[in-house]
């Protein structure tokens, strides 16, 4: 077996375990929520400004596109809502970013 197929078998038992669901045009998709606060980059303004993203692996991401609706299902105190999808950033680790923007 190969280290990539390793690699992949061990993220499939994280993200089983410990994983997030998102809603991606009717399709589930496992993946991690983060939600981090963007001050540190804007110097010393206080805002309340986050910048949600959703990682998820390479090949779930096909047909995922900028404009869709992501549901994650968390508490809303979790990061949990509807979000638009404004961003994908993949970090070329097999793994895209999803980045969000809550939708009002």
């Amino acid at each position: 077996m190969s280290f990539r197929e390793l690699a992949e078998d061990m993220e499939a038992q994280i993200l089983e375990s410990l994983g997030d669901i998102a809603t991606v045009d009717g399709r589930d998709i496992a993946g991690f929520l983060s939600i981090p606060w963007l001050q540190p980059k804007l110097g010393r303004i206080n805002t309340g400004i986050r910048e949600p993203h959703f990682a998820i692996r390479v090949h779930d991401a096909t047909g995922v596109a900028i404009g869709q609706i992501v549901s994650i299902d968390l508490p809303e105190q979790d990061g949990g809502g509807r979000y638009d999808l404004v961003g994908l950033e993949p970090d070329g680790t097999g793994w895209v970013s999803l980045i969000l923007r809550l939708k009002r």
